[in-house]
């Protein structure tokens, strides 16, 4: 028994998944054009949280990607803020206390 019937059907379900997120992506920009123009030539401010989770995402599809659909700010302003939540992660704050540490003995 052969196996192209069964190709054809899977390619042809791929397909029309991937049109699919195609035409969502394409809603989701034309959703975002209309929110910018509703909002002037104002400069965007974003919260720390939504600055996290834009990298987050955004480091996921890379700067070639981002070139493409970025519209609120620029690639290269979204993997700053990745780079220096990484930075925030490991510079090791979190374990340091304010003040003298402990030495140890009870002084009395």
């Amino acid at each position: 028994m052969s196996t192209a019937p069964l190709q054809f059907l899977l390619m042809l379900f791929a397909g029309w998944v991937n049109r699919r997120q195609l035409d969502v992506v394409d809603y989701l920009k034309e959703e975002n054009r209309v929110l910018r123009e509703h909002l002037g030539g104002g400069r965007l401010r974003f919260t720390d949280e939504q600055r996290r989770r834009l990298a987050v995402k955004a480091r996921v599809l890379g700067r070639r990607a981002l070139d493409g659909i970025a519209g609120l700010v620029t690639p290269d302003t979204i993997l700053r803020w990745y780079r220096e939540l990484i930075a925030a992660k490991y510079d090791g704050a979190a374990r340091r206390g304010a003040g003298r540490p402990d030495s140890g003995d009870q002084l009395m």
